[in-house]
């Protein structure tokens, strides 16, 4: 049986593994290597941080700030990344789901996702819960040389920051 529960610094080298296997696709993010523990610890929000797990974590969910500024603080960009041997199973859309519940219950009121628009199931996940295209980045930055294209997407909560 699956669940859905807080990371706690003891998952990072699972998640880090997992991590991994996305930079090594080549279409879940810009990231060339995954950082130490207390690089991502510094880089992400503190809560809103989940694992899949059943005996071993499967996969993860995390927040990012997108700016450092007071009137941003209810926005943050989302990282959901799932292990190579448990894809294609809807564990990454529990996972978004659980995320933005959690994002929701910490006055977070937008939620963004840049996404290589080679990664359908990415999208799609994240239509399902929500999200909706509002363009696409043309050449928004570098991968080994090549310039790279992103679709963002962005969920605005019906709960959170809406008076």
């Amino acid at each position: 049986m699956i669940t859905l529960d807080i990371m706690k610094p003891s998952d990072w080298e699972a998640v880090k593994e997992i991590y991994e296997e996305g930079i090594a696709t080549g279409n879940a993010t810009f990231q060339q290597s995954a950082p130490t523990w207390d690089e991502w610890n510094s880089t992400h929000l503190q809560h809103s941080r989940i694992v899949a797990k059943d005996n071993n974590v499967l996969g993860w969910a995390a927040l990012t700030p997108v700016s450092g500024r007071c009137v941003y603080a209810g926005v943050a960009e989302v990282s959901v990344y799932v292990s190579d041997k448990a894809r294609g199973k809807g564990l990454g859309k529990q996972l978004l789901q659980k995320l933005v519940d959690e994002s929701e219950a910490n006055n977070i009121w937008t939620l963004q996702a840049g996404i290589f628009p080679e990664n359908i199931a990415s999208i799609k996940i994240h239509e399902a819960c929500g999200f909706r295209i509002l363009g696409k980045r043309e050449r928004i930055g570098k991968m080994n040389g090549i310039w790279r294209d992103t679709v963002l997407l962005e969920r605005r909560s019906e709960t959170v920051g809406i008076d």
